[in-house]
């Protein structure tokens, strides 16, 4: 995937549709200091704007791969474009995160983009191992780094929130634990 070249198309898209969208998954990590290897982009988008992303997304070329009212899969039949995820963000804390999101120069400069802060994509990556635990092992590893990377500016408030809402306070205790050793 040219990376750069598909956010070019996308964030221009996104900016002359007002979509509201934040950069989530392992490029997202990225920019907030965790190396990953990731062969797709992913964005949480408030869930009013799934038509509208829906619309860039065949006018760029994609083929849906997978719709529900909670996610959008989207895959390119050209390599270069590559496959382009969407999380539909409806619940309170999920739209909070796509209000709070950060903006951050990529590319040398080139571009700016709405990234997700290290809370939210903690958050994300901890429903994910609710949702699938055959995740865990790679999730908590990126969770673990994500913390001592940006733990110095992470809201600690925040983190209980959203623990106690996925009901995961225990995985979150272990995690500050190993982190303060």
């Amino acid at each position: 995937m040219e990376f750069k070249l598909v956010l070019e198309k996308l964030l221009g898209e996104f900016e002359q549709r007002g979509i509201r969208y934040a950069l989530t998954g392992g490029f997202a990590m990225g920019l907030w200091g965790v190396g990953r290897v990731t062969v797709d982009i992913d964005f949480l988008v408030h869930r009013d704007d799934a038509d509208k992303v829906k619309a860039v997304m065949q006018q760029l070329g994609y083929e849906c791969r997978y719709r529900s009212e909670n996610v959008a899969q989207y895959l390119s039949p050209l390599k270069i474009f590559g496959e382009i995820d969407y999380i539909f963000a409806f619940r309170p804390s999920s739209r909070k995160m796509l209000e709070t999101a950060e903006t951050k120069t990529i590319f040398n400069g080139d571009l700016s983009i709405r990234v997700l802060r290290p809370e939210d994509l903690i958050a994300m990556k901890m429903q994910a191992i609710k949702n699938d635990p055959s995740r865990r092992e790679n999730d908590l590893a990126d969770i673990r780094t994500l913390a001592e990377i940006n733990e110095k500016e992470m809201d600690f408030i925040l983190m209980d929130q959203y623990v106690k809402l996925l009901d995961m306070e225990e995985l979150w205790n272990e995690i500050l634990e190993e982190l303060h050793k």
